[in-house]
């Protein structure tokens, strides 16, 4: 059963409107509907950002990769004029 079956039937059986016409009901689903949306929106921001993070991950990690390598001809570099100590 739906959410709004399950709305019917625990409105009859508290022995209200089964039709929910009461406007304080209204107002109230029209700012669940509202609460939702925004929740749905926020949840999309969060995938694009995790999605831009990872991204960003992926490129320290290159840039973090190139460093190391520069480092080891730099190492190497100074090994053979003899500016470091083998």
């Amino acid at each position: 059963m739906g959410r709004m079956g399950s709305l019917l039937v625990v409105n009859s059986c508290m022995g209200q409107n089964s039709a929910m016409s009461n406007p304080a009901d209204n107002l109230v689903l029209e700012h669940l509907r509202h609460i939702r949306m925004v929740v749905d929106e926020t949840r999309l921001d969060v995938r694009e950002l995790k999605t831009r993070v990872g991204f960003l991950e992926q490129q320290y990690a290159n840039v973090s990769n190139r460093i190391d390598r520069i480092e080891d001809r730099l190492d190497r570099i100074e090994r053979r004029i003899g500016l470091a100590v083998a």
